[in-house]
């Protein structure tokens, strides 16, 4: 079972999302980058789900400090957002970001990219 971690300020968002994960995961939710930050300092995690637009500390800055820390360099990271413009798809990957993955969004095709981007990181563990 593979633990995931719900980024986003919108407490609807979480809840769909985490009931769109059902019980093949373990859920954990914060609710901005910096509870995020906190978290991922306590806990590991397979996955982090991350929205853009939240207030402090926002998701491109959440996810450079996450793949810039030794510990979380390696966790992997799906921008979860309805900022969806080629310049922020870029911000994202400069940010570090595995994956985008724009809002609104179909439950199906979320846990279709959830299960390709934790089945590139089993491959790239194996392999290095």
């Amino acid at each position: 079972m593979h633990r995931i971690l719900i980024v986003d300020d919108d407490p609807d968002i979480r809840t769909l999302v985490a009931v769109t994960l059902g019980d093949s995961h373990t859920i954990v939710e914060a609710a901005d980058g910096v509870d995020a930050l906190c978290l991922v300092k306590k806990e590991a995690f397979d996955l982090v789900l991350l929205d853009v637009m939240m207030p402090g500390m926002d998701g491109f800055e959440a996810c450079r400090q996450l793949k810039g820390d030794p510990l979380t360099t390696n966790t992997p990271v799906i921008m979860l957002t309805a900022r969806g413009t080629r310049e922020d798809l870029e911000r994202g990957r400069e940010a570090g970001a595995d994956d985008y993955f724009v809002k609104p969004f179909s439950p199906i095709a979320l846990l279709d990219k959830i299960a390709q981007v934790l089945e590139r990181g089993r491959r790239e563990k194996a392999s290095g």
